[in-house]
């Protein structure tokens, strides 16, 4: 059992973050902020596949004018990625954003964020310190270096300021594209302070790599009790994000949505082709929120033993797949029939679990 590490709670418009809250999964939309109907459909999509929470980047004027708009369409937390410019950060406020994202090393002088401090005060809009080990503060990056000291000293920083101003509805960040890196800062900072973490790997990859070092670096900080919401950075549709966020989750045992599925490494035992099953069963049932363990099994080796771990399995025979339920044998199912059959069997204990 994992236990994880006590922090503060804050809330993202109704998503709670920290204290006993579950972990949250976001992602980012990769549209021009600016084009209000194309930013709004990705957020549709993303929020079907699960997302909690959205942030979108908000680059210029033009950008921070079409927030509200966005705001209006849309019924997820959204939070506004702002950078160089105060003054988005103010726009963004005013356009309703649930949480900001401000960048340490590049928001400006202490002045400027005392007047974005102020105004989310007013509005109850917390702010994420976003420390990036790419884009530090220049005297301190010279002194320090791009290192886990140097992030983490970094974010002190500028929780030293917000609480100066008396804000503490505050949740922090220190991301690299290595993960060693990342991994020492956020323990080294879990020993300073209990405000909650976002966690994520800075610029991962490509859906492959960066699944793959997403899943090393966020696993271990999830294990030892680390973050409390989460965003897997990929080089890919974002909709991916979100899925690779909650399979990380889901394989900790930190949450419980959606199909966990369990398929056979194929060796030259398989009957049937669990490559293409495994890939049609996982397709199919990609929008299915209720949680559910499906098997999908290529042999008489492993397979029974698995099927009486699943809500519903297929263990492979020549040309027929044997259909399970809560580990007992349903029937034999031609290889044609066998998606339609499994989905007509998922469906009924989907529509039994509500």
């Amino acid at each position: 059992m994992i236990q994880r590490r006590k922090t503060r709670r804050i809330e993202v418009g109704d998503i709670a973050i920290g204290g006993d809250s579950l972990i949250s999964v976001q992602s980012m939309t990769n549209t021009d902020t600016r084009d209000v109907e194309s930013t709004v459909t990705q957020i549709h999509r993303l929020e079907s596949a699960g997302c909690e929470i959205v942030r979108i980047a908000v680059p210029d004027t033009e950008a921070a004018d079409k927030v509200a708009a966005i705001k209006k369409r849309t019924t997820i937390p959204i939070i506004a990625d702002i950078h160089f410019d105060y003054r988005l950060a103010l726009k963004s406020l005013d356009g309703g954003v649930d949480c900001l994202r401000i960048n340490p090393g590049n928001i400006g002088s202490r002045e400027k964020v005392a007047k974005v401090v102020a105004a989310a005060k007013d509005r109850g809009v917390p702010i994420r310190i976003g420390v990036n080990a790419g884009s530090l503060e220049k005297g301190l990056e010279e002194k320090m270096g791009s290192t886990p000291a140097a992030m983490v000293e970094s974010a002190k920083r500028h929780i030293g300021i917000l609480e100066d101003l008396q804000f503490f509805d505050i949740k922090i960040s220190l991301k690299a594209s290595e993960v060693l890196e990342t991994l020492e800062a956020y323990r080294m900072l879990a020993k300073e302070v209990d405000y909650p973490f976002h966690i994520g790997i800075s610029e991962a990859g490509t859906l492959a790599s960066g699944t793959i070092k997403s899943s090393v670096g966020l696993g271990i900080l999830l294990s030892e009790g680390l973050g409390d919401t989460l965003r897997v950075s990929l080089s890919a549709d974002p909709v991916e994000e979100v899925r690779v966020g909650f399979g990380i989750l889901k394989s900790l045992g930190l949450r419980e949505r959606g199909i966990n599925l369990t398929s056979c490494p194929t060796c030259s035992r398989q009957e049937i082709n669990v490559i293409s099953l495994a890939r049609e069963v996982e397709e199919a049932l990609a929008t299915v929120k209720v949680p559910l363990h499906v098997a999908v099994m290529g042999c008489v080796v492993n397979g029974p033993g698995e099927a009486k771990k699943a809500d519903i399995a297929v263990c492979g025979g020549k040309g027929i797949g044997v259909l399970y339920r809560n580990g007992e044998i349903l029937r034999k199912v031609k290889r044609e029939d066998l998606i339609s059959e499994l989905l007509k069997e998922i469906g009924l204990m989907v529509g039994e679990k509500g």
